[in-house]
């Protein structure tokens, strides 16, 4: 994992938000200075609590909203350089699957066409030609011919989303963005649908960003693991050494909340977060951790801390 596939430079996205007619305009800092580098053939993932900005970095990176500052680069091409018509081919090399496989399908087509639009938009097959190509990627991801010619409706969750998962590897693309794909579907479905992550990355070479606020989830996944707070990443690092060795008392804390079962010399102690998560709209100055943080200093409150390198990097003044 050494080739860069995509890189991101120090994106922001701010959404303006409507109070009615009485209130002004407030505007709401989804994402704040982010900067990340996904290699070719791993496994990179956002994690936080909902509402930190791990949608909208995903969506962020696959153009599907476009940044209000920074750059997004895929290898060697700037993405913000490119018209619609050039950026064509970049929609074919990055995909999504969504968060809900039963909000993600269009309800009045059956799953051949479903499948078929994204070939119809980016190739030239005969009839033939496509549905065989439709076949085989069903059976790739374990469904048989005849879900076909199936409506989305006549589908369980997890066969819902194995078909969201197929409309996004039908194009052969290099990066898969993946936001919180088993999040709606049965603890015992979960395994399935990652165990198939896992079973056509090795198959085709794809890279992944997995967005997700399941740390045990991240763990069983992940190459790398970038934690998200507010809409900034606070660490990031090996997953290894993230979940091994936290720095950033957030990420401390939130590792502290998952269950471990057996072994009890791997339990953490619990760290229990005192306050609200604050308003994106109206958030802290300086770190905007410092407000739930129990090692805060002074210098916390007014100055904004930098990911600095301490074996993962980590933004607190505590490595300062």
């Amino acid at each position: 994992m050494t080739e860069r596939l995509l890189e991101v430079k120090s994106i922001s996205k701010t959404f303006e938000l409507n109070r009615g007619p009485l209130k002004k305009k407030a505007l709401l800092q989804a994402v704040s200075d982010i900067s990340l580098t996904i290699y070719k053939g791993e496994t990179f993932s956002l994690v936080g609590e909902s509402g930190c900005g791990k949608s909208t970095t995903g969506r962020l990176l696959s153009q599907l909203i476009t940044p209000d500052t920074g750059e997004v680069w895929l290898e060697n091409q700037k993405l913000s350089d490119l018209n619609k018509k050039q950026l064509k081919p970049f929609n074919r090399r990055v995909q999504m699957v969504f968060q809900d496989p039963y909000a993600s399908l269009n309800p009045r087509m059956k799953v051949m066409d479903i499948l078929a639009e994204p070939v119809d938009v980016h190739m030239k097959l005969s009839r033939k030609e496509k549905e065989k190509m439709i076949f085989d990627i069903l059976d790739i991801v374990g469904l048989s011919k005849l879900s076909a010619y199936k409506y989305p409706h006549q589908f369980s969750g997890g066969q819902r989303q194995r078909i969201g998962i197929a409309r996004a590897l039908i194009l052969k693309p290099d990066l898969i963005i993946a936001d919180e794909p088993v999040s709606a579907l049965d603890v015992s479905i979960q395994s399935q649908i990652l165990n198939l992550f896992k079973e056509l990355q090795s198959e085709f070479q794809l890279a992944y960003l997995f967005i997700s606020h399941d740390l045990s989830v991240v763990e069983h996944i992940s190459d790398r693991v970038a934690v998200m707070y507010l809409g900034k990443i606070v660490e990031m690092g090996l997953k290894e050494e993230v979940f091994q060795n936290p720095k950033h008392p957030y990420t401390k804390a939130l590792l502290s909340a998952v269950p471990v079962i057996g072994d009890r010399s791997k339990k953490r102690e619990r760290i229990v977060l005192r306050g609200d998560l604050p308003s994106p709209v109206n958030p802290p100055s300086g770190c905007t951790f410092h407000t739930r943080c129990p090692y805060v200093m002074d210098v916390c409150k007014s100055k904004s801390p930098h990911l600095s390198e301490v074996q993962q990097k980590v933004s607190c003044h505590l490595f300062d």
